[in-house]
Order: structure tokens, then sequence, then C-alpha cells
């Protein structure tokens, strides 16, 4: 009874989620479909599938009816979180979205807002890539959202849950920022601070998810007078929930992370501080000429 009045609450946050979304992905496709024809060759097609599949990851984890799964299951709960935070966040920086979506909007709009242009040139160049507050970003919001008070007020709030959802997805987007979309100055960073950063992610989580699996006592009182979702106690499903966090985490940071490391210590690595290469959205940016301006 208490999912259906649940799910029933929510369709109208479930709406506007999938409106925003929709309105976010016709505006990088016409911003994408801009450029190929006026450069082609330079925003390659599987940065559009990496961007929407992305956005429709986001959906069916936010506003789909899968995303009302977590009220009866921490499991399902934490296959939610951390599919926006290791797998959307990614694929949509993997898109190179800002110069996209600035590209995306009418020509009209760009013309009579020309800051709109310098906006999205400035934050190219100043994109958040500090590794100490990409990392402190991901900690705060996995650690912080999982303490019992900000959790119980998730499950009985809409508002706050759907502000929990997007703050694991900034958090995201933050984290993948200095892989994904490295800035001029990320990639004068060695390579070896990478492989840490990666490496130093996974503590955080090991933590939180080894509290799970093993403090035998359940954390998080609104699954005790919820309907289980599986076959499952409420202990047996938080232990389940932990461990599939330990395990997920070991391959999102920890096996990039070895590669890394792998390549740099490999002797056809000349250097170990070969810079990472700029994303594609970086050569986007510096085409300010006539011709970038027809396509805005």
């Amino acid at each position: 009874m208490f999912e259906s009045h649940a799910h029933m609450q929510s369709w109208p946050v479930a709406l506007g989620i999938t409106a925003a979304l929709v309105v976010v992905a016709l505006v990088y496709l016409r911003g994408w479909l801009c450029l190929r024809n006026a450069f082609p060759g330079l925003i390659a097609g599987w940065r559009l599938a990496a961007f929407i599949g992305g956005l429709l990851l986001v959906w069916a984890t936010t506003a789909s009816p899968l995303g009302t799964l977590d009220h009866q299951s921490l499991t399902a709960h934490m296959m939610k979180h951390l599919l926006l935070m290791t797998v959307a966040a990614p694929s949509i920086l993997a898109g190179a979205p800002v110069f996209l979506l600035v590209s995306g909007f009418p020509k009209l709009f760009i013309k009579s807002d020309p800051l709109l242009v310098n906006w999205s040139a400035r934050w190219l160049e100043r994109a958040p890539t500090h590794l100490v507050s990409c990392w402190l970003a991901g900690t705060v919001a996995v650690i912080g959202w999982h303490l019992p008070i900000p959790f119980q007020l998730g499950m009985r709030s809409h508002w706050v849950h759907t502000m929990e959802d997007a703050c694991f997805l900034l958090a995201g987007l933050l984290f993948w920022c200095p892989i994904v979309q490295p800035s001029r100055s990320a990639t004068r960073s060695p390579r070896w601070s990478v492989a840490l950063y990666l490496f130093l992610a996974t503590l955080p989580c090991d933590v939180l998810s080894a509290f799970l699996v093993f403090c035998n006592r359940l954390v998080y009182p609104h699954y005790r007078s919820t309907t289980p979702l599986f076959i499952l106690t409420p202990i047996q499903d938080q232990e389940r929930a932990g461990a599939l966090m330990w395990v997920w985490i070991t391959f999102a940071y920890l096996i990039p992370a070895v590669v890394l490391t792998t390549q740099i210590l490999s002797p056809s690595n000349g250097n170990a501080n070969v810079a990472m290469p700029a994303a594609p959205e970086r050569q986007v940016g510096r085409l300010r000429n006539g011709s970038e301006a027809e396509v805005l």
C-alpha cells in the first residue's frame, strides 16, 4: 500500500524529468547535426550514441517505473546510484556535451546573447578538473547520502529523493570530468596521478560496502516496513547491496587504474609523465572563425 501511494505521488516528478531530458536530447542532436554538417568527421557518431545512451540511463533510473524499486530494496537503490555515477555520467561526458548543447540553441538566441558562446568557451577552458575537488565531490555524495538520516529523509520525500538522484549524477559528472574531458591544466598532469585518483576513489566505497555487509544490523529502518522486492530479509538485502557496491566499484575504478599503471610502467612508454590527450570538445572550442559562428 505504501509503495502504490508513493508511486502515484511521484508521477509529476517523473514527468518533469522526462520532459527535461527530451529537451536536452533534442538540443544536443541539433548541435551535433549542425557541427557534423559544417565539419564532417570532427564529431564522431559514437559520441552521439554515448550521450543519448547516458540520458536514457538517467531516465530509466530516475523517471521510469524501475526508478521506484529502490523504495523496496536497498540492492535496487545501490544499483540505481552506481549506474548514475559510473555509467550514465561518463557516457554523457563522452558525448562532449557543453559545446554541442550550446551549438544546438537557435541562431537567433545565440546572436541575441553572445555571452552564452563566451561562457561556453570559458567553461571549456576552466572545467572542474582539479583531482582533489572532484574526488571529494564523489566521496561526499556517496557517504553523505548513505548516512541514516539523509537516507531516511530521501525515502520519505520524493523531492528530497529527486535531489539525491541529482546529487549522485552531478557527483559522477564531476568525478569523471578529469578523466573523460581533461582541461589544459589536467592534460599537463602526470598519468600516475589519474591512476592514484581512481585507486583512492575505491576506498570510501569499500568502507561503506564493508560496513553494510558485516555490521549484522539493519542500517536503514525504512526497509523493515516495506514489501520486499526479492525473497530476502532486509538484512540479507543489505548485505547483497554492500557486496554489489564492493564488486562494482572494483571493476569501475580499480581495473582502469591498474590498466593505466601497467601502461605507465610498460617499457614501451618512454616517459611516465606523458600528457593525457585533450578531448575533441576542446578542439571544437578553439574553432572561433566565421564558419563556426554560422554553425551556431
